[in-house]
């Protein structure tokens, strides 16, 4: 099964580590720290240009990688209960 996360992306369900919301999560400095990291690897990509609600880690080939969503961490956890 797949999650969509927006704009015609989509995640493999078994590879979906966890979903953040971005109000939240990046509060601590040790996500933003995180984040900042997976950024300068070229881990990170973004489905839309709007401003993101959340955000997925997910495992693509062995590498942990980030994907900004416009869609709420709410909204993305009923996407996949509802495939389970």
């Amino acid at each position: 099964m797949f999650l969509h996360v927006g704009n015609n992306k989509n995640i493999r369900t078994r590879d979906v580590i966890g979903i953040f919301d971005m109000d939240n999560a990046t509060v601590s400095s040790v996500t933003r720290k995180f984040l900042s990291r997976k950024q300068k690897d070229h881990l990170v990509e973004s489905v839309s240009i709007d401003i993101p609600k959340s955000f997925i880690l997910y495992s693509d080939g062995g590498e942990q990688k980030i994907c900004f969503s416009p869609l709420s961490a709410s909204s993305l956890k009923g996407r996949l209960n509802s495939d389970i």
